[in-house]
């Protein structure tokens, strides 16, 4: 039998590439707009020259000082005005034209990277330059953050951010396997001063995508008459209030400062512990992308179709087993295999809990939200890295890093697995 119309005319039946096209939506319908398509392609190749210079910078800190405790400390203090700055910077996004504001922050953190290499080329490199221009960066990051998170929901809409998010994430983590292999590679041959030069000339690349981005939604819906104590203060009550979301940022605090601190102790695994160079630790880095690349295709691919929020404890779990395992591991390859499992539960938690967050916030909150987020993820690392550091100076690198993966289990297990509104997320 035909459709008809609304006047009682027959319509034709659909074609095949119709039905087809009703049955079979786009596999990442987040790239189905424009915008984010620019800002996607900018991004990967930032992505690149940051993982180059994120390795090269870890290294050469180590050859500098020969202490787990300074490469720990110098990672807290890149980390640091992400604790300090970010609550605000929210509240400023949620007032300001978001795409300016990440061009602004953009801009600068290329500043930084090329005076960072030009230091490390003229051999005039010392600790404290690496500690200022770190800091200054994480300044850049700090109000980068929220600003850009929020923005990606004015280029996808609600609908898609889960798939966007994922996406962003697979980006993160493939650029993950590639910038720190061919890091090693560099660093190898020719020193770290080349990735940090590389790392400056990437950022051109997001700069101009979002020249080009022309999505008008980015400015926050506050009332100019708010103080900026008062704006802050809405975004916290909404933390506090929301079950779910309070239950959320707690956890992913305890992956930033007992899980994730695993990673800043890799320069320090992969000489001292298994007695390997800088190329090994560029294969740890990629290992561990790789089995992120995997987790944040599979959210990408199936995640409207899975339960969210009883994922998200498994894959929690996953990630503190995964990092106590390769605390107590002594081989490379077993090492590697670990790494990946840390990267593929890291990426999961991760962009399921970034979802949830900005889904669970209204829209003239969500950069304070995703604030908050970022506050409890990056802003609380530093004081990860330094008590990673301190334990590897005392108990050694690896039992330090398995002490934090009890840690992050026992939390998921006991908080996030056991929450039943968590559970029923989807």
């Amino acid at each position: 039998m035909h459709d008809t119309s609304p006047s009682g005319q027959r319509l034709p039946p659909p074609s095949l590439p119709d039905i087809r096209a009703r049955r079979r939506p786009p596999l990442f319908p987040a790239l189905q707009h424009r915008d984010f398509r620019l800002f996607y392609a900018g991004f990967v190749v930032s992505l690149l020259g940051v993982w180059m210079q994120r390795v090269a910078q870890s290294w050469l800190v180590l050859e500098l000082t020969d202490s787990a405790f300074w490469v720990g400390l110098v990672d807290a203090l890149g980390s640091l005005p992400v604790l300090v700055f970010t609550l605000y910077a929210g509240v400023v996004a949620d007032r300001v034209s978001r795409r300016p504001m990440v061009i602004v922050t953009q801009t600068f953190a290329m500043v930084f990277a090329l005076a960072l290499a030009i230091l490390v080329l003229a051999d005039t490199i010392a600790l404290w330059h690496i500690v200022v221009l770190g800091a200054l960066l994480g300044t850049a990051n700090a109000f980068d953050i929220p600003a850009r998170h929020a923005l990606m929901v004015d280029m996808v809409g609600k609908r898609d951010l889960t798939n966007a998010i994922a996406l962003n994430s697979s980006a993160f983590n493939a650029t993950r396997i590639v910038g720190p292999a061919i890091a090693g590679i560099v660093i190898a041959a020719v020193g770290v001063g080349l990735c940090f030069l590389l790392n400056a000339v990437s950022y051109l690349a997001v700069i101009g995508a979002l020249f080009a981005v022309r999505v008008s939604a980015m400015t926050g819906r506050t009332s100019a008459a708010e103080s900026a104590w008062v704006r802050l203060g809405r975004g916290f009550r909404h933390v506090i209030d929301e079950r779910r979301t309070r239950i959320l940022i707690l956890n992913i605090a305890v992956i930033s400062v007992f899980g994730l601190p695993a990673l800043v102790l890799l320069p320090v695994v992969a000489r001292d512990v298994l007695g390997r160079g800088a190329q090994e630790y560029g294969w740890m880095m990629s290992a561990m992308g790789v089995g992120a690349l995997v987790g944040a295709l599979t959210i990408a691919v199936f995640g409207h179709k899975l339960p969210r929020g009883r994922l998200l404890g498994w894959s929690t779990t996953a990630l503190g087993v995964s990092v106590i395992l390769f605390g107590l591991s002594r081989s490379l390859a077993v090492s590697l295999v670990l790494l990946a499992c840390l990267g593929c539960s890291m990426i999961v938690t991760t962009a399921i809990t970034n979802t949830l967050v900005q889904t669970l916030a209204p829209d003239e909150l969500r950069s304070r939200v995703v604030a908050f987020y970022a506050w409890a993820f990056v802003g609380l690392s530093p004081f990860g890295a330094l008590q990673a550091g301190s334990m590897a100076e005392w108990l050694g690198a690896g039992n330090a890093i398995a002490i934090g993966g009890t840690v992050t289990a026992a939390v998921a297990i006991g908080l996030v697995l056991r929450s039943e509104e968590v559970r029923a997320t989807r």
